[in-house]
């Protein structure tokens, strides 16, 4: 019998089933963030402000957090012209190991719980050559890595009523497909996706209602990341309020993972299935 139209056939399925899969998205409703309760880390600037505006105008109920106090009342007096419906903010550096439960903390006594915490604080990131820094490597997988996985997820966050939704922003483009001038930098990436992928199996495992959306960003025009890139980059730069806005919707949605922008994730699946190097490396300059 030959087997070749079946395997055909068979191919073409799987390759149909993946595209839905990949492409088919929920409809994202405004109204699930009402009275939402969020916990927003770095949202003194970039990304994170703008996720603070979008939440706001949503009536969400908000804590933001970054080191920076007076930038932080600048944000929260717009957040409150914008509708938020409670907003508070607490100073705090995510580098020093006692911070993030003190953050937490004050947030669940501020909101009466958390429904949203979303992790978007990213610390100094180089964007050059690997010249043999060992040390700044360490620092990076020693201090960034575990600003993240520090976060409590159980205990005072899981109240009664509150429905977790986990984002984790410290991704980017560099976390799923390495890239020219950010060794040590995709190295820490790499480390966050693998722990908070494997976290997300075993939150599951242990029925518990917490939902990790992990976010893959591209070139966004904040302006850390214009500086950086600049000379070094030949792609267009997208907008860090569409940025933060695709990330709230994937949140909301319950989303494993969000690609800003969109054509990002076909990139990714085709960097995997035919890896081409010289390609990839066209877009940068030394």
């Amino acid at each position: 019998m030959d087997m070749k139209p079946i395997g055909k056939v068979l191919c073409a399925t799987a390759f149909v089933i993946g595209f839905l899969a990949v492409f088919w998205k929920d409809s994202f409703k405004p109204e699930r963030l009402s009275g939402a309760r969020v916990l927003l880390t770095g949202a003194s600037a970039g990304i994170g402000e703008q996720m603070a505006y979008h939440y706001a105008r949503f009536g969400a109920e908000i804590v933001l957090t970054a080191r920076r106090e007076a930038v932080l009342q600048e944000v929260m007096e717009k957040c409150l012209t914008l509708g938020a419906k409670k907003i508070f903010y607490i100073p705090a550096d995510m580098s020093n190991p006692l911070e993030p439960e003190k953050v937490v903390q004050f947030a669940v006594q501020k909101l009466g719980g958390l429904d949203y915490l979303v992790l978007n604080h990213i610390g100094m990131t180089r964007f050059q050559m690997w010249d043999g820094d060992v040390e700044y490597t360490r620092w990076l997988m020693q201090v960034r890595f575990p600003r993240c996985s520090r976060f409590p997820l159980s205990g005072t966050i899981l109240l009664p009523g509150s429905l977790l939704v986990f984002s984790i922003l410290s991704f980017s483009f560099p976390g799923k497909i390495p890239t020219p001038f950010t060794t040590s930098y995709s190295a820490t990436k790499f480390a966050l996706d693998g722990f908070f992928s494997s976290l997300r199996h075993e939150l599951s495992m242990q029925k518990k209602n917490i939902s990790v959306t992990l976010c893959i960003l591209g070139l966004i025009d904040t302006k850390s990341a214009l500086e950086s890139t600049r000379g070094k980059v030949s792609l267009p730069a997208s907008p860090a309020s569409d940025a933060a806005l695709a990330i709230i919707q994937a949140g909301a949605m319950r989303m494993r993972e969000v690609f800003y922008p969109g054509w990002l994730h076909l990139v990714c699946c085709l960097g995997v299935l035919f890896p081409c190097d010289p390609f990839l490396q066209s877009f940068y300059s030394p």
